[in-house]
């Protein structure tokens, strides 16, 4: 039997998902970004996976930038919040993330280390 994929998006949080201008701490998350929260709930809407990816909680600077623990409740209550829904919350690059969506990448061709713009699911929801 054969299991239809799901596409899994890997969404980063500061200035991708909620607007960033300088750290503040664990429990500053900027105000969502409009366009980036519809394109978010369009994936959701189609039975997507959406995960959160985020260095707040990656526990490699607690106590000096503040706790990964406590980071990740911040970012769950932001997302129940603004997404209407709680949402995977990680640090972790996984194999199964279909696409990073995030503001600092650039996007490398596989295997021929060349820039190419966009993403095949991102293209997909306009």
């Amino acid at each position: 039997m054969s299991r239809k994929h799901v596409p899994h998006i890997a969404v980063d949080l500061d200035g991708t998902l909620a607007h960033y201008d300088t750290w503040k701490g664990v429990q500053h998350i900027g105000t969502p970004i409009p366009a980036m929260v519809e394109r978010v709930k369009a994936a959701l809407a189609r039975g997507w996976k959406v995960s959160i990816f985020t260095a707040r909680v990656s526990g490699l600077h607690d106590g000096e930038f503040g706790d990964s623990r406590e980071a990740k409740g911040f970012i769950e209550d932001w997302c129940i919040e603004h997404l209407g829904r709680l949402l995977p919350v990680t640090a972790v690059k996984h194999g199964y993330f279909t696409e990073f969506w995030d503001d600092r990448a650039v996007r490398v061709r596989s295997n021929e280390g060349i820039n190419v713009y966009g993403g095949a699911l991102w293209d997909e929801l306009g």
